[in-house]
């Protein structure tokens, strides 16, 4: 290989040396071939149009300039040559930066809305890219088509500009979509969550409760505060709506727009505030819900705050009775209860029951007096039939205990009307009368009691100072049989005074229902009488749609709802609420709430 490299070099060598010794003759050879055509004009023309000369870019540098001309150009690198003097005496860290992504946008950066920008647009005298000069001739119908009926202001509302039209569909979408969290953060309005920490002063333990809310902590917000911010404060005067008496057979009820669509667990429990268009929620997700009921579009039920209880599953929750007291009771099956105060924002943590903590293991079951004086709680032990420890609703401190002689325990309890005593209800059947100031009144069996479920007072009697003034008694049991009894009929009203010569207070000892009702099929779940006494809701959470409601006091049960398409699931709790003052007006008479199963909340009124 190295040989044969070597020889062709001295080849090229010896080839090169003859090509220049014969470089005349291959002039000669030139000489005598035929000569290329000289170019002409056009094909000259033609080739400094496609590949330029040196002529045509000299004089393109010499335009290319911001004024067009060779002064602009100059003046241009004039400028850059001082800006470039100028950075000279700039250090050099001072003249690059590193980009951390966005940052916070500075003080008036914020994002305007729609009318502000349109405003600068005018300011600047510029046109807004959204504005069309045909919308001002543009004539749009609200009354034709139903889409746009929402957008009307009053009934009449019919013809609207196109400028008009597009400044209600836009004040219609910003009431039914919030401002994106991106937006809040341009406008430096961004959403912040603050966490309240306590500490247990007996047991040093960490607090279990957190709020999580935005800026204006609602929580720590006075009570008058949020309800104003609420625009219900108006609601809170009642005028003397008159009695409206209900109808047997069927009844006109109305579905309204859900609470809760969706929740995280179950509703175990429901509250509506005595006096406010409030409604409490909760269940074993932990999390208590307040929402505003007002079932109108835009925002039908607004949530207007929450609070969320760190590992303890709540099980039931409660608005204090008295409309001026704005606590909120929440209990779990849990050695202890909390009592949130609406007022000053903040959470109590009650962890004992002094003396009595061995029969009271655990506080899930509980229920407030009507006249807001007391708190009963069901204790866990079942020596000797089972115990009912009484506090203070005040001081919560412990006062008295009821205790009954059942074979199983306490089943349910309920209050008086008046809030003097309780209707306590064992698993075997026996039912105690037991008055706070005289104790046990009398004892009575339930008719044909299978395994008693829970127990619910109602309607007015006329008689105040016999066992609180209830008229209507109903017993649920676990094979799905109601009975109700009308203690009207159990002491005549001229024979008051032998009543209480009577050693069972003048209560028959067994009592005939006035009616049984066996429309359930599965134990017995919730038992809720309306407020005006007019209404029965009975419900079981063992199956499906097992619901019925039953009219007082001819003891029927409407057979026109529910139908098979409402939407009620598993039925976990109940609650009554009075309606508004203008729904008072136009003929409503309840509002009944039922919670599901799937952590949605249904809405329904009552009409006359």
């Amino acid at each position: 290989m190295q040989l044969s490299r070597r020889e062709n070099a001295e080849q090229s060598s010896d080839d090169a040396s003859s090509s220049s010794d014969d470089e005349g003759s291959v002039d000669v050879e030139m000489d005598d071939e035929e000569q290329a055509p000289e170019k002409d004009d056009s094909e000259e023309e033609l080739e400094r149009l496609v590949f330029g000369d040196s002529a045509g870019f000299r004089a393109g540098l010499d335009d290319f300039s911001l004024g067009g001309a060779r002064g602009g150009f100059d003046a241009e690198e004039e400028s850059g040559e001082e800006e470039d003097a100028d950075l000279k005496e700039i250090p050099d860290r001072d003249l690059f930066f590193f980009d951390a992504g966005p940052g916070d946008v500075p003080a008036g950066m914020g994002i305007a809305g729609a009318e502000g920008e349109e405003e600068e647009f005018e300011e600047e005298g510029e046109k807004a890219a959204w504005e069309d000069s045909d919308d001002e001739r543009l004539v749009v119908s609200l009354a034709s088509a139903p889409r746009l009926r929402k957008l009307r202001e009053t009934e009449a509302d019919d013809l609207v500009s196109g400028k008009e039209y597009v400044k209600r569909l836009r004040k219609q979408y910003t009431s039914l979509y919030a401002t994106p969290d991106w937006a809040l953060q341009a406008s430096g309005k961004a959403k912040r969550k603050r966490t309240r920490v306590m500490e247990d002063a007996e047991s040093g333990e960490e607090s279990v409760s957190e709020l999580n809310e935005d800026e204006d902590d609602l929580a720590t917000q006075p009570l008058a505060r949020l309800l104003r911010d609420a625009d219900i404060l108006s609601l809170n005067s009642r005028g003397s709506a008159k009695r409206r008496r209900l109808a047997a057979g069927t009844v006109d009820i109305q579905r309204l727009k859900d609470v809760a669509n969706k929740g995280l667990s179950a509703v175990t429990s429901l509250s509506f505030h005595p006096t406010y268009p409030l409604l409490l929620s909760s269940g074993p997700s932990s999390t208590l819900s307040l929402h505003h009921v007002n079932p109108n579009p835009p925002n039908p039920n607004p949530l207007l705050t929450s609070l969320h209880m760190k590992r303890t599953p709540l099980t039931t929750t409660a608005f204090h009775p008295s409309s001026s007291d704005s606590r909120i009771f929440l209990s779990a099956r849990r050695r202890y209860f909390h009592v949130w105060n609406l007022a000053t924002g903040t959470v109590e943590k009650v962890s004992r029951v002094y003396g009595h903590q061995h029969e009271q293991r655990t506080m899930e079951y509980f229920s407030l007096s009507p006249n807001g004086k007391y708190m009963a709680l069901r204790g866990s032990s079942r020596k000797g039939g089972g115990v009912i420890n009484i506090l203070d609703a005040t001081t919560l401190q412990w006062i008295t205990q009821v205790r009954i002689e059942s074979r199983g325990g306490v089943a349910d309890f309920a209050w008086w009307g008046d809030g003097n005593g309780l209707c306590v209800a064992g698993k075997s059947g026996e039912v105690t009368e037991w008055s706070i100031k005289r104790g046990v009144l009398g004892r009575w069996m339930d008719d044909g009691a299978v395994g008693t479920t829970t127990i619910a007072l109602g309607g007015k009697s006329g008689r105040d100072a016999w066992i609180g003034g209830d008229r209507w008694i109903a017993i649920g049991s676990s094979s799905g049989m109601v009975n109700i009894y009308d203690r009207r009929a159990w002491i005549p009203s001229d024979s008051s005074s032998a009543a209480d010569d009577d050693v069972n207070g003048g209560i028959p000892k067994t009592p005939k229902p006035a009616r049984a009702l066996d429309n359930l099929t599965t134990p017995v779940s919730h038992l809720a009488f309306s407020q005006d006494g007019q209404i029965l809701c009975m419900a079981s959470q063992w199956k499906k749609n097992a619901l019925r409601l039953v009219h007082l006091p001819s003891l029927t049960v409407f057979r026109n709802w529910p139908t098979v398409n409402t939407p009620l699931q598993r039925v976990s709790s109940v609650a009554w609420g009075r309606p508004g003052e203008e729904d008072e007006r136009e003929g409503c008479l309840a509002l009944l709430a039922v919670g599901c199963e799937n952590g949605s909340i249904r809405l329904w009124e009552v009409r006359a």
